[in-house]
């Protein structure tokens, strides 16, 4: 084993980056700003996808697959979209190279510049919505559940691998409606559905809200989100379902002909999630031995170790071991046997914590003498030697007990963090000396919440779906407000 990752309290960014690279999840790219995502790290995005997509599906959405590569002049067609966008562009302008005829390698053929330029998808709303455009004549068209899978290139300074990276993956469902009551009530069922993703399968707590004008996405008039803690004090934004009202459908001049044969505009929404969330994954469970990986996401769930001094153990400690594993198997659980001999037990067994499979099976001679195995959890770190009488059962409570552990763990983190206060002094001390999500009255204006994010680097998360109204002055301006607000510093 190499050296030990450096300690959360030490220095989190390095513990955070050095853990991705280590439990093999990703690794930077020869491209700038591009990440590799290795195999042991995609296993888990798959399980994310696959978790995701059957819940698109039970709630009536389909997938398609849209252009990389999007007409310029579309992003043109709606005015707060392209402002929001247009410093993340990647732009195609030719199509062709050639070989530099005074010796300097390959240039980019002048005469082979496109007619129009291209954008490399930053999100797809505008490539989708002019397509639309020919999908949907009538009510009966309606509503239209599209959802694609896909890759997105937002141009980034500073990146870091999962969080913020030039090129990530995505889903992004992209819906049409025949009134605004359906798209803001779909709008709201996705964002169920990704806290329920958060919460049921990731073990990770999220708070639902609305985001403010600032916040919001460009081109929607109401933008949902789930806001995450991590670990280090800091929120994630952990998901996103934008209702986009009739912006996109008067940008593309999307109508459809209703009941009584009037022409009215499509309702629309957009919603999705990312590679990101891979991000909050390891940072809000994780610590200074490695991952801690909820059991529904982990790619091993159980690994078996074996202990023996000769050829002779080994082959019956493997026979009982095979018995064990079918049975897993059979009721669904992921399971390893490492008989690798090139590594001792102990290095299996950091190399294991390091990746953080959430049960451990160690199995010696004695354990075969006496019908037993040492069963040791990752998110405890904790070990017995129990009977093999019943071991399956035993192992699959033992995975649902994990995974609710993990939760109440962060959920109880997050409780521990979360501050009221009532004045802007009280405001910086705890973000300064505790960070968290701070509750905290605001005006409800665009220059207050800009103010307080430039002086304290803070943003107003979101006004929570749960919030109940209370009278309060604001922490900087000090007139009325009606309810607290989530502030955070943010990833």
């Amino acid at each position: 084993m190499s050296k030990a990752l450096p300690t959360r309290s030490e220095n989190y960014s390095e513990w955070y980056n050095e853990l991705v690279k280590r439990a093999d999840l990703a690794e930077t790219s020869a491209v700038r700003g591009c990440m590799v995502i290795k195999p042991y790290g995609y296993s888990i995005w798959e399980k994310m996808q696959r978790a995701l997509d059957d819940m698109f599906k039970e709630t009536g959405h389909q997938n398609a697959y849209f252009p990389l590569f999007i007409p310029k002049s579309y992003l043109s067609k709606e005015a707060s979209h392209v402002e929001g966008f247009a410093k993340e562009c990647a732009v195609v302008t030719h199509y062709r190279l050639k070989n530099d005829p005074n010796g300097g390698g390959v240039i980019v053929d002048p005469e082979a510049k496109l007619e129009e330029e291209l954008i490399v998808r930053p999100t797809s709303e505008t490539v989708i919505w002019s397509t639309y455009k020919n999908w949907i004549q009538s009510y009966r068209d309606l509503p239209l559940l599209i959802n694609q899978w896909a890759n997105v290139v937002r141009w980034e300074m500073r990146t870091r691998l999962f969080l913020r990276t030039t090129e990530f993956l995505w889903q992004e469902g992209h819906t049409a409606h025949s009134t605004s009551a359906e798209a803001v009530a779909e709008t709201k069922q996705m964002l169920e559905i990704y806290a329920q993703f958060a919460e049921e399968w990731m073990a990770l707590p999220v708070v639902k809200g609305v985001k403010t004008a600032n916040e919001r996405f460009a081109g929607a008039v109401d933008t949902y989100c789930i806001e995450a803690l991590m670990q280090d004090g800091k929120a994630l934004q952990a998901g996103t379902s934008h209702f986009l009202g009739q912006n996109f459908a008067n940008a593309f001049d999307v109508k459809f002909q209703d009941k009584e044969g009037k022409l009215e505009y499509v309702w629309g929404t957009s919603w999705g999630v990312s590679t990101r969330l891979m991000g909050a994954l390891i940072m809000a469970h994780s610590d200074d031995s490695g991952l801690v990986l909820p059991p529904k996401l982990a790619p091993i769930q159980v690994v078996i170790v074996p202990i023996y001094k000769n050829e002779e153990q080994l082959t019956q400690i493997s026979e009982k071991v095979s018995e064990i594993t079918k049975q897993l198997r059979k009721k669904g659980i992921s399971v390893k046997f490492d008989n690798n001999d090139a590594y001792k037990p102990g290095y299996k067994f950091a190399e294991y914590e390091l990746k953080g499979v959430p049960v451990r099976l160690a199995m010696g001679a004695r354990d075969l003498e006496n019908n037993t195995v040492e069963v040791a959890r990752r998110d405890t770190k904790t070990k017995e030697t129990v009977s093999l009488d019943g071991i399956v059962d035993q192992i699959s409570a033992l995975l649902d007990n994990i995974q609710e552990s993990i939760y109440n763990k962060a959920l109880a983190f997050r409780e521990e963090n979360t501050y009221k206060v009532d004045t802007f002094e009280e405001f910086n001390k705890v973000l300064d000396t505790k960070g968290g999500f701070i509750l905290a009255h605001w005006d409800g204006t665009s220059e207050t919440e800009e103010k307080i994010k430039e002086e304290t680097k803070a943003t107003i998360r979101c006004v929570p779906l749960n919030s109940v109204e209370e009278e309060g002055v604001c922490i900087y301006t000090g007139k009325p407000s009606s309810r607290r607000v989530v502030f955070a510093r943010a990833y």
